[in-house]
């Protein structure tokens, strides 16, 4: 009794209990407290990929495969990245309603809410393109000037000056930008679409995607006018040349035989 009482009058003996109150305190309350945040957001994760492989079986795996690895009916999905998987499905391409050279827009079937889902599943398969964000694509802060000259020399070619669109070879086409959402725009240049060369970081930075952005909010906003009149479709001086030879010289020829049988008839009197 003497030994535990002098024990219990030790110098260290309080803290001794004050350490082990407080271990015991830390472990019941690790395990009653909520998940930390970064649990939390992997938990939410892992259910949107469940519910994204979900929806890829039933709507998806027909043409990419079970596992998106592909098919004679579809590309592989492995590695293409949740950009493009967002811009597929965001813009009704995808699930495409028929085979043909090129899968054009159409109503959007998926919510927002089950892309991000399908996009999720899809990330998960291997790495890609990530969906932007507000502050990669808005147009807010860019050079309006910078992307002009960027689009009339990467993208022109295709979709003209002003991104109205146009044919391509074997029934293809390069659609029109005028009105597509600038997330879709940028994720197209993020992952190349169908018949559009892809450009990464590497071959235009973000910032310069969000100048071309900027351009065609720009030229192709509600509020804009043609400066020169009547566009003729914004093709640039090839369909304004052709106008003027139509027409114009048309014209001057309408006149000339206009004169000469004025002046026949003329003689004659």
């Amino acid at each position: 009794m003497k030994k535990l009482s002098t024990r219990r009058r030790h110098p260290l003996a309080a803290v001794v209990v004050l350490l082990l109150a407080l271990a015991a305190a830390g472990g019941v309350f690790s395990l009653l407290a909520p998940a930390s945040k970064a649990q939390a957001d992997e938990s939410a994760q892992s259910l949107a990929i469940d519910e994204g492989k979900k929806l890829f079986a039933v709507g998806c795996a027909s043409c990419h495969g079970t596992g998106g690895q592909g098919s004679s009916d579809g590309p592989s999905l492995v590695g293409v990245g949740a950009a493009a998987v967002d811009f597929q499905v965001g813009t009704g391409r995808m699930p495409a309603q028929q085979p043909g050279a090129q899968i054009p827009a159409k109503k959007v079937i998926y919510s927002q809410a089950e892309i991000d889902q399908l996009a999720a599943y899809i990330a998960s398969l291997g790495a890609g393109p990530a969906i932007p964000t507000k502050n990669e694509y808005g147009p807010e802060g860019s050079d309006i000037a910078k992307g002009g000259e960027l689009f009339r020399t990467n993208c022109a070619q295709c979709h003209n000056f002003t991104g109205k669109g146009g044919a391509l070879t074997h029934g293809k086409f390069a659609p029109s930008l005028e009105g597509v959402a600038p997330k879709h725009i940028y994720e197209a240049m993020q992952t190349g679409p169908q018949n559009m060369p892809s450009f990464p970081d590497t071959t235009l930075s973000s910032k310069n995607k969000k100048d071309i952005i900027a351009y065609l909010d720009a030229v192709n906003g509600d509020d804009t006018e043609s400066p020169g009149g009547l566009e003729l479709g914004g093709l640039g001086p090839v369909s304004e040349g052709l106008f003027a030879w139509i027409f114009g010289l048309g014209a001057l020829i309408a006149v000339a035989v206009w004169v000469a049988a004025r002046t026949a008839k003329a003689k004659k009197s």
